[in-house]
């Protein structure tokens, strides 16, 4: 938490939030907080996004939590902890609620996070005071000077889009190249389509069960729909040997799918689904950045000077990797999606003359 905590403020002596302000590097410095209570509407897709409110109860702010509907258990776990550790439990709020409660949440909050996809989200997508946490559309770039050597990248390729089940907003859903796209997707699908579901306590698992079966169900007629559209293929079938959505043990499970696509324009080129998916498409460097659209991570393997100057100029990135880092790389120092003490506590100016 001293970390994440420095990450986020930037290395501020948090003393000054004790006090409301203060000095520092010879700069008067005054904090206050932009409210009393910070509402959180969760989801069920991970346990790891739990870890984005966390700094909340170190920056002096409670929290208001509706679970997700089939994954109470985290936030549930988080609080018994914090409060085994001592926190007061007047700063938890625990409301397993309906959709009707979690907007008595949002409304009633001064600060909110709020996850889902783009149908739930787009409605707060002006209010300043809701962060919204969607789809992450999460991408790697392969240069025109790294294309040749592909092959290198296969790694980082297949941890990106895989790892964590496929579930997390930094997993890549779409690799984007020059060219090779057909290559690529293959090598991917000789990789991945063979992965299968195993026991829960295997420590080489690599596929996340699904909680509510319709949810896998969705998934899988919405991939089966896309592929109707001319213009796509899924390679991985002929790796997989057997059907996409499988039953183990008792559990739901969707198997790694790969999609070759010709174009962005196609309805499966920047999709992003909870199990490991990726579409691989073809786009001139060029124009790649004027086709991907917002993305929440980017890796581009490129060394390519004007090509890293344009990537960090370009706002509709947020996580940006240069080089063969996997997407799903995070560093706890900075924030990769969001800043909470800069949405919990704002800075003013301030003149003392007492």
């Amino acid at each position: 938490m001293k970390t994440v905590l420095n990450g986020l403020t930037r290395g501020l002596d948090l003393s000054i939030l004790d006090t409301g302000m203060g000095e520092q590097h010879r700069a008067k410095l005054a904090f206050f907080p932009t409210t009393h209570a910070l509402g959180l509407v969760m989801p069920s897709n991970s346990p790891a996004v739990n870890s984005l409110w966390l700094p909340a109860i170190a920056l002096k702010t409670p929290v208001v939590i509706k679970p997700g509907k089939e994954e109470p258990w985290t936030p549930y776990r988080l609080i018994q902890a914090f409060i085994a550790a001592g926190a007061p439990a007047e700063a938890f709020g625990f409301y397993p609620t309906d959709h009707e409660g979690a907007s008595e949440i949002l409304k009633s909050c001064g600060r909110a996070l709020i996850f889902g996809d783009k149908n739930t989200t787009s409605q707060y997508a002006n209010k300043h005071t809701i962060q919204i946490h969607g789809p992450g559309w999460s991408k790697i770039l392969i240069g025109e000077d790294c294309i040749e050597n592909w092959r290198d990248y296969l790694d980082v390729m297949v941890s990106s889009i895989s790892d964590n089940g496929g579930r997390s907003c930094i997993n890549a859903s779409a690799i984007v190249v020059p060219k090779y796209a057909a290559e690529i997707a293959d090598a991917l699908a000789q990789r991945l389509g063979p992965i299968e579901p195993t026991r829960p306590d295997d420590p080489h698992a690599r596929l996340a069960g699904f909680a509510n079966p319709k949810m896998a169900d969705f998934i899988e007629s919405s991939i089966e729909e896309g592929l109707k559209t001319p213009g796509a293929v899924e390679v991985t079938a002929k790796y997989r040997n057997g059907p996409r959505k499988v039953v183990f043990e008792g559990g739901t499970y969707l198997r790694p799918t790969i999609v070759l696509c010709h174009n962005f324009q196609h309805p499966l080129a920047n999709k992003e689904f909870l199990c490991p998916y990726a579409s691989v498409v073809t786009a001139p460097q060029k124009e790649m950045l004027h086709q991907i659209g917002y993305s929440l991570a980017v890796s581009a393997i490129t060394k390519d000077p004007h090509f890293t100057d344009e990537l960090m100029g370009f706002p509709e990135i947020e996580r940006l990797n240069l080089g063969p880092v996997s997407t799903m790389k995070i560093s706890w120092d900075q924030p990769h999606e969001g800043n909470m003490f800069e949405f919990l506590w704002k800075r003013r100016s301030i003149e003392k003359a007492w």
